[in-house]
């Protein structure tokens, strides 16, 4: 069996039961990568997509391609919205001509890969230059989180198939050979008290050069 095909059925299975259109934030973090995704007429490659519930929001108007590696999810994506899928497995490469995107757009993906450097060289690769590249990630270490380690536990809503935990300053070191880097926090009721240890998520906008 292929590490594609172990993909697939690990998360194929860890979807199983999940109400599969729902995503936390789904709607107020769509509505901001469309605004860092722009268009009309823009290539866009929506890595890890699953059944496209962000990808709605920057789909209309946008020449759009989904990857995935569980294979029912993208199914249903593409019938869905009526877009280009791929499945693929980002870490191992993918399956599109170098320069040909005009944005990659990565929702809590980072997270779940074993290599995310070379997720990100791959990201790189098919960008055009001066193309963005932009994501979420969780805060790992948010106030919640830090109170439930201190207490010998993982936190509530603690994934499994998470592999990486990113501080801000980690994140922008993945991002180092990328221009005009730039994470927020957003997502949450208290968020503006203290944007750093309330916010739910990362958000990060950055430049391919040239």
């Amino acid at each position: 069996m292929s590490r594609l095909d172990r993909l697939n059925e690990r998360y194929h299975a860890h979807h199983a039961g999940e109400k599969q259109e729902f995503v936390f934030g789904g709607d107020d973090r769509g509505a901001i990568f469309a605004s860092l995704v722009g268009g009309p007429g823009r290539r866009v490659l929506d890595l890890g997509c699953r059944t496209g519930a962000l990808t709605q929001h920057y789909a209309v108007g946008n020449d759009v391609v989904g990857v995935d590696v569980d294979h029912d999810a993208l199914a249903r994506a593409s019938e869905r919205l009526g877009i280009e899928t791929a499945w693929a497995d980002v870490e191992e490469g993918l399956p599109f001509d170098s320069d040909s995107f005009d944005v990659v757009v990565a929702g809590e993906l980072l997270e779940h890969l074993a290599d995310p450097v070379n997720a990100v060289a791959n990201v790189g690769r098919v960008l055009r230059p001066g193309g963005r590249f932009v994501g979420s990630v969780p805060n790992a270490f948010r106030l919640k989180s830090r109170v439930a380690y201190a207490r010998g536990r993982y936190p509530a809503d603690w994934d499994p198939t998470h592999l990486q935990l990113f501080t801000p300053g980690a994140l922008r070191r993945l991002l180092g050979d990328f221009e005009e880097v730039q994470i927020r926090f957003e997502l949450g009721r208290f968020v503006r008290l203290h944007p750093r240890l309330l916010a739910n998520v990362q958000l990060f906008s950055a430049r391919k050069p040239g």
